[in-house]
């Protein structure tokens, strides 16, 4: 029977790997496989042509631009010339700084201004005439469907394998450490109840018609957890309190943000309690590993910068009919300065990279200028070399940097130990609990990815890099689907903040790029981590035309 289990083990393992990539395979799948068809709301008649202008989303650029909503090949219509946009009042047409401007009914509009059927919008030289889609020649007068004919695989089925895969990750414990196995698979079965709650109450409370982005998140929770459990269970309850935190984040934000008008409505309220958070982390916050980012009290210990990311999506993706107007960034610049400039002050540059990746996101989608990127790019480099220049100590911690295995016991301590067991784990890792980089400094959070590759091997860790990586992807196809200008941006925004700060965690620690300190999202040990992954998870899930879809049996 001993000489069976290496074999038995090793068959786990394999197992694992592949419900885990099964897993990520059909719920990627099912994004696509599921979706709403677009519905006309309104349309727009050239008068002249007689062509017909669909209006898809709630907010549509309108000019020359192929990337505008409306395209209209006019040379007298400026590139981003109008926004057209649905409110709870009514419709509404605004000028983005045209150079002729926009007329309604023959006056030149100022501002916001509400525009009804039969309307004449003149843009440039041509005018066209606003109607309801039921006047239009080329829509059906058929009902449309809401959803298409494929279905996708059932999101329970989907938890279902993730469920499997976890009792295949405790049966790995009971093999490598028999003794241990009831402390460890009491909190992972709390989690998989914790779970299961989560999906009924998104289904049945909230009639979500999809899951396929929770799933994936609960996927990188799973992996981390088990590999935190069998480091000290002590650590996992209070990680299973985040995680459950993190879900009602996720669904509060969801529930907020169906009416993009609330988000404009408490917009400068947010951003004034985020500005709140920061000073009094400045005054109270004590510094930890070289960052001043943590306040503790009765015993708990959170990062307010954490909390402040979705607050900062929220602020800056909230354009509305702003959209690509001066007046629409000056005021999310100023916050986006504060924010960053905070940060730098709390030492947490790490984090400060993932706010300034967020706002390059932000910036580009409101304004649509290469400038702005440019200009803002620039600063960055030159407040990085005056950091350099003025904090010695900050670029003592760059001189490592790709010199790992020259320091390997003093500042290139963490990343030469993650090199090295990184690469005896081989494909298929050493096993649960059986690592060493688990005891060194940090491992499970700023250096979680080392420990996966060493434990549950490199085909795994690969799988959790991707699986993020996918994140941004369904974002951006979702991101020309999305029926508000504020979700395309948000979403993105959040993908963006995501994948770079994973991006830092794993090129960090491997020191392709210099370790910042920063955590694994859903991955890594850390309540204030999870709960802001998942808040910004929950931006990603809105953008999804699906999500406030009346649910299906």
């Amino acid at each position: 029977m001993t000489d069976l289990v290496p074999i038995i083990l090793f068959s786990l393992k394999v197992l694992t790997i592949i419900l885990a990539i099964l897993i990520v395979y059909f719920s990627f799948k099912s994004t696509k496989n599921f979706s709403r068809n677009r519905r006309t709301l309104i349309l727009l008649e050239d008068i002249n042509t007689k062509e017909e202008l669909p209006i898809l989303y709630w907010e549509n650029t309108v000019g020359r631009n192929k990337h505008c909503d409306i395209k209209i090949n006019d040379p007298a219509i400026s590139r981003e010339h109008a926004v057209i946009f649905r409110r709870k009042e009514g419709w509404f047409i605004t000028d983005t700084n045209s150079k002729y401007g926009v007329f309604l009914n023959g006056e030149k509009i100022n501002g916001k201004t509400k525009i009804f059927i039969n309307d004449i919008i003149t843009l440039g030289e041509t005018s066209l005439v606003l109607k309801t889609a039921d006047q239009s020649k080329e829509i059906s007068s058929n009902k449309e469907k809401l959803f298409k004919n494929v279905k996708p695989l059932r999101p329970g089925k989907i938890l279902f394998f993730i469920t499997l895969l976890n009792l295949l990750f405790i049966g790995e414990t009971f093999i490598i450490k028999p003794n241990s196995v009831i402390n460890v698979a009491f909190p992972i079965i709390i989690f998989l109840a914790t779970c299961w709650i989560f999906f009924f109450i998104s289904k049945y409370l909230f009639s979500r018609a999809t899951f396929e982005i929770e799933n994936l998140a609960i996927l990188l929770i799973s992996i981390g957890l088990n590999v935190i459990v069998n480091y000290k269970v002590e650590l996992i309850f209070s990680q299973l309190i985040s995680i459950a935190l993190g879900m009602i984040c996720f669904l509060f934000i969801i529930w907020f943000i169906k009416n993009p008008d609330n988000v404009k409505k408490f917009r400068l309220l947010i951003a004034i309690i985020a500005v709140i958070f920061f000073v009094i982390n400045l005054l109270f916050a004590k510094e930890i590993n070289g960052s001043r980012n943590w306040i503790s009290f009765g015993g708990l210990s959170l990062q307010p910068s954490e909390f402040i990311k979705i607050a900062f999506i929220f602020v800056g993706a909230s354009t509305l009919e702003d959209l690509q107007t001066t007046k629409n960034l000056t005021g999310f610049i100023l916050f986006s300065a504060i924010c960053i400039g905070a940060l730098f002050l709390m030492k947490d540059f790490g984090t400060a990279c993932v706010f300034f990746v967020g706002f390059l996101v932000i910036a580009f989608m409101r304004s649509g200028s290469i400038r702005t990127l440019i200009f803002s790019c620039a600063t960055a480099i030159l407040g990085s070399f005056l950091v350099l220049t003025f904090k010695p100590y900050i670029k003592d911690r760059f001189a490592v940097w790709g010199h790992a295995f020259e320091y390997p016991n003093a500042a290139g301590y963490q990343q030469a130990r993650v090199l090295s067991y990184c690469a005896s784990g081989g494909l298929f890792g050493v096993g649960l609990g059986n690592g060493y980089l688990q005891y060194i400094f940090a491992s499970m959070s700023d250096l979680m990815f080392g420990v996966i590759c060493e434990e549950l091997g490199f085909i795994m860790a690969m799988l959790v890099a991707l699986t993020i990586t996918g994140f941004a992807f369904f974002a951006r196809g979702q991101s020309i689907k999305s029926r508000s200008t504020f979700y395309s941006i948000s979403s993105c925004a959040a993908a963006a903040m995501l994948i770079f700060q994973a991006a830092l965690h794993i090129f960090g620690s491997t020191d392709i790029l210099p370790l910042t300190g920063v955590t694994l999202p859903f991955v890594s040990l850390g309540g204030s981590s999870m709960i802001s992954s998942f808040g910004l998870l929950a931006f990603i899930k809105a953008s999804d035309e699906r999500t406030y879809a009346i649910r299906r049996n």
